[in-house]
């Protein structure tokens, strides 16, 4: 199907569409399985020591697919990249619906997930491809309201995801919870093939395209599985998948350094203490977030003896305040204050945890919440931008993808502390263990934010920008846009 052209020194919005639907595939399944897990285990006859692994699965193979799927999006182009994650999304709910209803079976479910693991890994470097390529196009350095749009979108799924994982259930049964994923995947596999470019132009020429660098994959998901799995299950037992992770990221290191195009440019990142930063900020907002989410809801329950639908209500602040503050601010381009404001406002959240108690009014609680939106909207926002200005053009796929790995490095990390500082049960003496972890990391985040000059930079026209922007933006090459 012949397009348009697109629209000359304006974002072309028809990309919008499959840019935020290959978006939200990860974070809406990441959501709607929390709500999944015990139908499927009555179905199955599974104990949670084996449905725990739909959530495991899925991330494993995400943090470790992002950055593949990404490295592969910065040399082929997003189409045939997005067009592959679409249909595998489509395969793992159809999985879901036709595997028969036995114990054994939950493996079979287990396997789906990391087809769709693997299959929402392109929706979100394949955006970041596309932005950055619109925005050397029509030569505009700070694309802040399409980066807010698209982390909006991200959040408002991630809210509305459990209501709608309970609603599929309700209506159709644990199998819908998997089944929502064909037609979704096959909208996404339409609308790419409708409205994604062929190639964007900042993807190499056919005949300059690098060797993939198979070795250093191959290390590199050795490492991070190694790793995720022992944080995973921190024991005596599994010290020997630590010695794995290290021994691997050891030869991921001295390989990358050596190979001419490597996977993960080691030369590059290193050079590049800013946007190292950005993941570590990454990781910092993730383990402050999901001690919160799910630490501090265990707490609601048992703790605070709240129903399970009276504390979904108290959360719901935090998710409100988040897309709220995304809105009203994310039209300004510049980072530092977001960042600054956010940390601030984890900082004072973390704070607000130690005065709880087992009779702590409810208004206190959503107080907290409302607090902790802030940094819910502006820390995710702010990264999104930095990384979108601190990332080498020709890798901004692999590098958007790399941070949505310590991004659920940030995950595991959190549910490795909730639950040693836990226990067996959730006690209030824990949650203010959980309230001083959150105020120490907060405190590190604000600390690497005040020290990093680079942030200053960003957004502001005047001074250019970053330093990845401080060229100039190349129009796109002729004929570098065919569109099909």
């Amino acid at each position: 199907m012949a397009l348009k052209p697109p629209p000359p020194g304006r974002f072309d919005r028809r990309l919008l569409a499959p840019m935020m639907l290959g978006a939200v595939l990860n974070p809406i399944n990441t959501a709607i399985i929390a709500v999944a897990l015990a139908p499927i285990g009555i179905a199955l006859g599974a104990p949670a020591s084996e449905t725990v692994w739909l959530v495991s699965a899925l991330y494993l193979a995400t943090a470790i697919g992002q950055p593949l799927v990404g490295r592969l999006v910065d040399i082929y182009g997003v189409k045939r990249l997005f067009l592959a994650g679409g249909a595998l999304v489509a395969v793992a709910g159809a999985i879901g619906l036709v595997i028969p209803a036995s114990h054994d079976s939950i493996w079979w479910l287990v396997a789906a997930r990391v087809v769709l693991g693997l299959g929402t890994c392109a929706g979100y470097p394949a955006a970041m491809h596309m932005i950055r390529a619109e925005g050397q196009r029509t030569g505009v350095a700070s694309p802040a309201v399409i980066l807010t749009v698209l982390s909006v979108t991200t959040q408002t799924v991630a809210v509305i995801g459990p209501t709608l994982g309970g609603l599929l259930i309700g209506a159709w049964g644990w199998r819908a919870t998997f089944a929502v994923n064909l037609p979704l995947g096959v909208a996404s596999v339409i609308l790419g093939w409708i409205l994604l470019p062929r190639t964007t132009g900042l993807e190499p020429p056919r005949d300059q395209r690098p060797r993939i660098d198979g070795l250093g994959i191959l290390f590199f998901a050795v490492t991070m599985l190694a790793l995720l799995v022992f944080l995973q299950n921190i024991a005596v037992a599994t010290l020997w998948m630590l010695a794995v992770a290290l021994v691997a990221g050891a030869a991921l290191v001295w390989w990358e350094l050596r190979v001419e195009a490597p996977f993960i440019d080691l030369r590059v990142l290193g050079g590049n203490g800013p946007l190292l930063l950005t993941y570590t900020r990454s990781l910092l907002t993730a383990t402050i977030s999901y001690t919160f989410v799910y630490g501090f809801t265990q707490w609601l329950e048992e703790g605070r003896a709240l129903s399970p639908t009276a504390a979904g209500l108290v959360l719901l602040p935090v998710f409100a305040a988040g897309i709220g503050v995304a809105l009203a601010f994310g039209r300004r381009p510049e980072v530092l204050w977001k960042l600054l404001i956010g940390s601030i406002a984890q900082l004072a959240a973390g704070i607000l945890v130690l005065f709880m108690g087992g009779t702590t009014p409810i208004w206190f609680l959503v107080v907290t919440m409302l607090v902790l939106g802030i940094p819910q909207g502006l820390n995710n926002l702010a990264i999104q931008n930095t990384l979108y200005h601190q990332a080498e053009p020709e890798r901004i796929a692999s590098s958007a993808g790399l941070l949505r790995t310590f991004f659920y490095l940030g995950a595991i990390v959190a549910s490795v502390v909730y639950g040693n500082v836990y226990g067996a049960h959730a006690s209030t003496g824990g949650l203010h263990v959980l309230g001083w972890v959150v105020v120490g990391i907060s405190a590190v985040f604000l600390l690497i934010t005040v020290l990093d000059r680079s942030l200053r930079s960003i957004g502001r026209e005047a001074s250019g920008a970053s330093a990845s922007d401080a060229r100039q933006p190349e129009p796109a090459r002729s004929g570098e846009q065919p569109r099909s």
